[in-house]
């Protein structure tokens, strides 16, 4: 059996190795779906497109802003406060 399924992979790398390129990234992207079924559910998911408040996009520019003067809280700190110390 994994004699099979080793042939059928060696089968399936010489198609890919015989692809033009502009074809191999279509192959590539289905591989991808294939193999990570989240990327699939993630690829098909309806854009929900949520409109940004005054207030939401007021709250946005002073987190930026304090960010910009370095008063974000540290990744470190963040893990220790959770009990996640690496």
């Amino acid at each position: 059996m994994e004699t099979d399924l080793n042939q059928q992979r060696r089968q399936a790398h010489a198609l890919l190795d015989m692809l033009p390129a502009a074809k191999l990234n279509a192959v590539r992207s289905l591989l991808e779906v294939m193999v990570e079924p989240l990327a699939r559910s993630l690829t098909l998911a309806p854009v929900e497109e949520e409109e940004i408040t005054p207030e939401t996009a007021g709250a946005l520019d002073r987190a930026r802003a304090s960010l910009a003067r370095g008063e974000g809280i540290p990744h470190e700190e963040i893990l220790r406060e959770f009990g996640l110390n690496q």
